[in-house]
């Protein structure tokens, strides 16, 4: 018998207060929140020999092929920005700003020809890139990591996917940004960290028992399935109750689990390492990715911001709330390219690039011409991204854009190509089906789509 300490107006005949009840049921650490990221096990795991892993990091707000990863030194000035190209130890040129990542080309490899054709807006953006197509017709396609999961299961007590540090938030739309498990259900939604990393007080909230809720004794636990049926028999009849008694052991097992405390827990790491990687948000997330990969999280996805409003980010239109030229160069870029140098040399270091993919992604690129406040705009026509480990071939250039960076003239990449060569790092065949809207098959990706396989 679990007994909770916390005070309560109103006791079950279990002895638990339907106060410290609600407080499991509704808050974040044992409710539905857990109850709708950890799978039940008899009905979802699927045995794998699988050990790929992927981490997804999505530069939200989109940066600029030109000032970052396909520098046209030749260009007019107002095309080519104030940025030189610098050589790296792969075969192509990135700017001066990621001097880190020039240091470490020979083990990632750029895309630099993908576009799309629907609105410049961030939301199209962040739904094509993620899930591989566009929210249309009332179907929203899961994640990437969502679909990851859903095929190969947990491989412990960890979730399969995690948000790091928090979801997409406003950008601009009203539309899906992608990040969640859509037509698979919300049981499949990622966990979600919902902290910052790099603050001294960092606590995993959903981790953690509110302290209304006082000391449970771990050691005399049982199935809180059981309070349920002897407390809330209504409550229990509902739809949300119904989803969290599906999942309601995984979720408190997930929650006690010393798996789990430590996976999260960054104190663990030397300072030296805390450092590397860098004291801020992206770089501690950066950190926690790799920690939690190591012990068994199969796909990550980190935000490297949440908004494009009044904070500074890849979107550099040139004036408030949004970013300036500058901005990037003094804050973002410093900050990124120390994060994501560490991650690849300390997945290289440790043994487990190979086996694990990532992936830097973007919504769109910015306009080949610098605009009248200093800035550039969104420009879907043509941008970069590129991908490290996981099989991923170091070192090239792949595709090319047109003399100002405007149009791809080789090698065109859309969207749900990029999706595609995520499933195939991961050894999933693009060629399966999901259970779709109404039980009907769904497939992977878009049929005769193909995976980007000079990558690997």
């Amino acid at each position: 018998m679990i007994k909770l300490t916390g005070p309560g107006s109103i006791t079950t005949c279990d002895g638990v207060s339907r106060r410290d009840f609600l407080q499991i049921g509704t808050l974040g650490a044992l409710g539905f929140s857990l109850a709708n990221l950890a799978r039940a096990e008899a009905q979802l795991l699927k045995p794998s020999s699988s050990e790929k892993a992927c981490i997804l990091i999505f530069n939200l707000g989109a940066p600029s092929q030109l000032d970052c990863w396909d520098p046209k030194p030749d260009a007019p000035r107002e095309v080519r920005g104030p940025f030189k190209p610098i050589s790296t130890k792969g075969d192509f040129q990135i700017t001066e700003i990621f001097p880190k990542h020039a240091a470490i080309a020979d083990k990632f490899s750029i895309v630099r020809s993908v576009h799309h054709t629907a609105a410049a807006v961030h939301d199209t953006g962040h739904q094509m890139m993620q899930t591989g197509r566009l929210f249309t017709g009332g179907i929203n396609t899961p994640h990437a990591g969502c679909v990851y999961e859903f095929l190969k299961g947990r491989r412990n007590e960890l979730p399969a996917h995690v948000i790091l540090p928090e979801p997409m938030g406003p950008t601009g739309g009203n539309m899906p940004h992608g990040q969640d498990a859509g037509f698979l259900g919300k049981s499949h939604d990622p966990f979600v960290l919902n902290a910052d990393p790099s603050k001294p007080d960092f606590r995993v909230p959903d981790l953690l028992p509110p302290t209304e809720i006082g000391e449970a004794r771990l050691d005399r636990r049982r199935k809180l399935r059981e309070v349920i049926e002897g407390a809330l028999k209504n409550f229990e009849a509902s739809p949300d109750a119904q989803l969290m008694d599906a999942n309601f052991e995984a979720a408190y097992r997930l929650m006690t689990s010393p798996l789990a405390r430590e996976a999260f827990d960054l104190s663990k790491e030397p300072t030296s390492v805390r450092e590397r990687y860098g004291m801020n948000r992206f770089g501690q997330c950066a950190l926690l990715a790799r920690r939690l990969v190591e012990r068994g999280v199969r796909f990550i996805t980190l935000n490297t911001f949440i908004t494009v409003f009044n904070e500074i980010t890849w979107d550099i239109h040139g004036s408030k709330p949004f970013t300036s030229i500058a901005g990037m160069k003094d804050i973002v870029a410093p900050m990124y390219d120390q994060g994501y140098s560490a991650l690849i040399e300390d997945l290289h270091q440790r043994g487990m690039l190979e086996s694990t993919m990532v992936a830097s992604l973007a919504e769109f690129g910015r306009t080949p011409k610098v605009n009248p406040t200093g800035g550039r705009d969104h420009w879907p026509q043509c941008w970069s991204v590129y991908f490290a480990g996981g099989g991923v071939k170091g070192g090239r250039a792949i595709g090319k854009s047109d003399e100002i960076g405007g149009f791809p003239t080789e090698r065109p990449v859309e969207p749900k190509e990029i999706v595609a060569t995520i499933f195939h790092g991961l050894g999933l065949d693009i060629e399966g089906h999901l259970p779709g809207p109404q039980g009907r098959p769904f497939p992977l990706v878009d049929v005769g789509t193909r995976p980007i396989t000079e990558l690997f």
